[in-house]
């Protein structure tokens, strides 16, 4: 009696044939999700003191900790980190409330996911010596250098409007931060309005410079933007980076000598310039309906003035995504949704 009972040959090879398919698929699909899942995320950060918190997060680890892969360059300027962004380079990137404005009249391919840190002081307007600026009625009819499109523009409209002087009597010179100091020293600007560490290095390295103050007439907010690309995908992720942001601040806070020493080492910065900017910024992760406010009022002035054409401006709600901060700290998101 033949006590084989083995199914014929011609049944067993597809079975195996489909089951060594079937794992060389799964083992394809895993190492594929798992290369994806260490892709690092790209972030492109300001080179300002205003970039603090990413400086200690990746001095300290703190991203690493988190289980997150990132991978930082840095740019001269919001509006450049953003442009890094929107051309595909990086995943993050930081800029002010203005520069999402400008651009959000141009493109919808990014979300603002947290403001991280605020200021009434960061961007200053340094006078040039012998332009005979002394009171800010003295800037009529001067040439004031400031990056387009910044919020160094949007504060100088700002500030113009705080002091009484129409911003059409004074000529707004666009310039890069890095070429200001150049142009000061030949006399083509008398003044210049931009962020910081710009206007203490003119103060520095011009004989003569001044400060023209003011009381705050604008109070800048650092934001940290995603790609669309990303949101709703790397959301883990985006979580993980907001909650390393967290605990910067948080040694920011408690360790402020250490964290200093990190941002003199980053930017190559003095202490004198350290304690000179130190107490003007409030590091702290929100998402508050002055946000909106702001961009609000900033996209209406943009129209208002001519600085873009279009009719209307976005609805600014579209351009914030909260679940990130949602889920590490819901009491701080205030914005109304």
């Amino acid at each position: 009696m033949n006590m084989d009972k083995r199914p014929p040959p011609h049944t067993v090879r597809p079975t195996v044939q489909g089951l060594l398919l079937s794992l060389f698929f799964m083992f394809g699909m895993s190492a594929t999700i798992r290369a994806q899942a260490v892709e690092p995320l790209k972030i492109a950060v300001s080179r300002s003191p205003l970039s603090l918190p990413f400086f200690v997060a990746e001095k300290n680890g703190y991203f690493a900790a988190e289980g997150v892969s990132v991978k930082t360059s840095e740019a001269i300027g919001g509006h450049r980190a953003l442009q890094l962004l929107l051309s595909g380079e990086a995943d993050l990137a930081t800029s002010s409330d203005a520069v999402v404005m400008f651009n959000s009249f141009k493109t919808s391919d990014f979300a603002v996911i947290a403001t991280f840190v605020s200021s009434d002081d960061d961007i200053k307007l340094v006078v040039r010596p012998g332009a005979g600026i002394v009171l800010p009625n003295d800037l009529v009819g001067k040439r004031i250098g400031t990056v387009i499109g910044s919020a160094s523009h949007y504060f100088l409209d700002t500030y113009l409007l705080f002091q009484g002087v129409d911003p059409q009597e004074v000529k707004v010179v666009g310039l890069q931060p890095e070429m200001m100091a150049a142009a000061m020293k030949s006399g083509a600007i008398d003044a210049v309005a931009v962020w910081e560490p710009f206007p203490f290095e003119l103060l520095q390295g011009i004989d003569g410079a001044s400060l023209l103050k003011s009381p705050p007439a604008y109070r800048l907010t650092f934001n940290l933007l995603a790609s669309r690309k990303i949101i709703g995908i790397r959301d883990d992720e985006l979580v993980g980076v907001l909650h390393a942001l967290a605990r910067a601040q948080h040694f920011i806070r408690t360790e402020p000598q250490m964290a200093q020493a990190i941002l003199r080492s980053q930017l190559k910065l003095n202490q004198a310039f350290i304690e000179w900017i130190w107490p003007s910024y409030n590091y702290r992760l929100t998402l508050d309906q002055s946000l909106l406010t702001t961009l609000e009022s900033e996209g209406r002035w943009a129209r208002r003035s001519g600085h873009v054409t279009a009719k209307q401006s976005p609805n600014y709600l579209d351009l914030i995504y909260t679940q990130p901060l949602r889920t590490l700290s819901p009491s701080s998101v205030g914005i109304v949704e």
